[in-house]
């Protein structure tokens, strides 16, 4: 009984969603057709991934669509993309993000990106960036960065592990197609 009313609840809120961003949720059905009280559980790490103090937008953005990329080179990559975009940040930048060219981008973002790129490598020049982000933005920013880095690897690692993975595809950013590789 719990159990259906909680699904009449959350699938206009998936739908609506999937509307909104035209984004396949249907990993996320799935995990409600199994179990409820999973998908309540899932949606309490949504705050985590909204999670910014601190940071530029253009840097938060970079850590999330590279840690994203990591792990995804398909609709999740287009999801995080069309996200930033409808948040401001511009197309030349995420284009930038996109092709993993830190030398094409603002100061800002070039950090988040080599942060987040260090971050996953389990490089130890993440150190000498995360004290370079705690001497520009603080503490807050780098625990905000880490949050994006962790939250934007689930999701795609999540649909994989349910069999919804996909194969690479193009991403649209600023109305122009480009290639995106998965990482190496």
């Amino acid at each position: 009984m719990f159990d259906t009313l909680l699904k009449k609840l959350i699938r206009p809120r998936l739908a609506a969603f999937e509307r909104a961003y035209d984004y396949d949720m249907s990993y996320a059905h799935d995990m409600l057709d199994a179990s409820p009280a999973a998908v309540l559980k899932f949606n309490r790490l949504m705050a985590m991934a909204r999670h910014r103090e601190e940071v530029p937008l253009d840097a938060w953005y970079a850590a999330k669509l590279a840690a994203t990329m990591a792990e995804d080179c398909g609709p999740c990559t287009q999801l995080v993309a069309t996200m930033a975009e409808r948040e401001g940040v511009a197309p030349q930048v995420l284009r930038g993000i996109l092709q993993r060219d830190p030398a094409a981008l603002p100061a800002d973002a070039a950090l988040g990106l080599r942060y987040a790129r260090a971050v996953l490598a389990h490089d130890l020049q993440a150190q000498e960036l995360q004290r370079e982000v705690v001497h520009r933005w603080g503490r807050k920013a780098l625990l905000s960065l880490a949050f994006a880095v962790t939250t934007s690897r689930m999701f795609p690692t999540l649909k994989y592990a349910l069999g919804h993975g996909h194969a690479c595809v193009r991403v649209r950013v600023g109305g122009v197609e480009m290639p995106v590789q998965a990482a190496a």
